[in-house]
């Protein structure tokens, strides 16, 4: 690089001699050969990378990408200009200040006053460093309060977050209950009103069905008489007494121990029995053979069955009136029973009476008014059981 030099314009020239007058950047040689010389030195290449290199040394010294054009000289050197003119009036300012400080008059201390200013400083430096201390230990302890404070404001978080995770969970179960309680009371309305329906029921009149055909009375379908033109198997009369007595026996077990229940009915299908208050038995069903109904000695046992069957309805009857009056049943509620029973006899009328027992020329009571008395008898039975003040079953 030795001889190669720069050569540039008159005003880029006057910006580096004053950027380098003032302390900055490298000082380029002066421009004292001309541009010929370039020419007459090395090869053009060798011109061309001196060059470059001199426009880098440029760029890093000045900070501006060179080379540059003309216009961007010109503000360049303008703003350096600027810089100039402010540098020198701070300059002019301190000159000021440092004239006034020149001119003032100073105080100087001795060497006691100095000690005693010196140890009042000190003894005012030690009320900030002891407020200093004590607020640094206000701030350790506040620190510390602060971080118990941040534990417990997490097991708060915690104990909150738990707490909504259980209520969430008791809101839950409140309302399945709820649903639950609704749906239970909803069955026992449900239920009552099934209830009152079947209160206002007769079991006993569903189980026992109690009808006629024509003059003969029917219980559960099964007829309980016989006529000369309407011959009734002696099977299908003994399966009706068995129902009657089954009819009777439920009601007196159901009033027991308030029904004296004397006579005893034993309901044993289609062979039921009586036992009398003498504790004798009698059978309430005909006996039968290959060749028919049997002689009259069992006929008069049926009698007696028969008749001992009535004294127990008759003691029901009033049994079920005696309760009528404890209730204070009005009279026209009460029960009456529209036939009157007397001893072996059920009557319809005062001047007309059914009897229940008799011989035929069968040796049997006769068709008649066998047929007729049995029928108006479990009417009265029927009238017993469906009695509404009585609350049977």
């Amino acid at each position: 690089m030795e001889g190669s030099y720069i050569v540039l314009p008159p005003a880029a020239a006057s910006i580096y001699k004053t950027s380098t007058s003032e302390g900055g950047g490298a000082q380029l040689p002066p421009p004292s050969i001309n541009s010929s010389s370039l020419l007459t030195g090395n090869s053009f290449h060798s011109n061309v990378t001196v060059l470059k290199r001199a426009f880098e040394i440029a760029t890093s010294q000045t900070q501006v990408e060179q080379p540059m054009c003309l216009g961007c000289m010109r503000l360049l050197s303008d703003k350096m200009d600027k810089e100039i003119e402010d540098v020198n009036a701070d300059i002019k300012a301190h000159e000021v200040c440092l004239q006034h400080l020149e001119q003032e008059s100073y105080n100087a201390l001795s060497d006691a006053g100095f000690q005693e200013e010196k140890l009042r400083i000190e003894e005012e430096e030690k009320k900030p460093n002891a407020a200093i201390e004590e607020a640094e230990k206000q701030y350790s302890e506040i620190s510390s309060e602060m971080k118990d404070l941040e534990i417990k404001s997490k097991e708060f978080e915690e104990l909150e977050e738990r707490y909504w995770h259980e209520f969430n969970s008791f809101q839950f179960q409140l309302t399945s209950h709820q649903e639950e309680r609704e749906a239970i009371l909803a069955k026992i309305e449900v239920s009552q009103v099934h209830l009152e329906l079947l209160k206002r029921r007769n079991v006993l009149n569903d189980a026992f069905y109690i009808s006629h055909d024509g003059v003969i009375g029917t219980i559960n379908n099964f007829r309980l008489g016989r006529l000369p033109n309407v011959q009734v198997e002696w099977d299908e009369i003994n399966a009706a007494w068995g129902q009657a007595a089954l009819l009777l026996h439920t009601m007196a077990q159901y009033f027991t121990p308030k029904f004296e229940y004397r006579i005893k009915i034993h309901p044993m299908g289609s062979y039921a029995r009586v036992t009398d208050i003498h504790k004798n038995t009698y059978e309430l069903y005909i006996m039968l053979t290959r060749f028919g109904p049997v002689d009259l000695f069992w006929s008069t046992r049926f009698d007696k069955a028969m008749t001992w069957f009535l004294t127990c309805l008759q003691d029901f009857a009033e049994f079920a009136i005696s309760l009528d009056k404890e209730n204070n049943v009005p009279p026209e509620k009460s029960l009456k029973l529209p036939y009157k029973i007397d001893g072996d006899k059920a009557a319809i009328v005062p001047s007309i009476v059914l009897e229940l027992t008799g011989l035929g020329d069968s040796s049997f009571p006769t068709a008649g008014s066998f047929s007729s008395s049995v029928r108006f008898e479990i009417g009265e039975v029927r009238l017993e059981f469906v009695h509404p003040e009585k609350g049977l079953y």
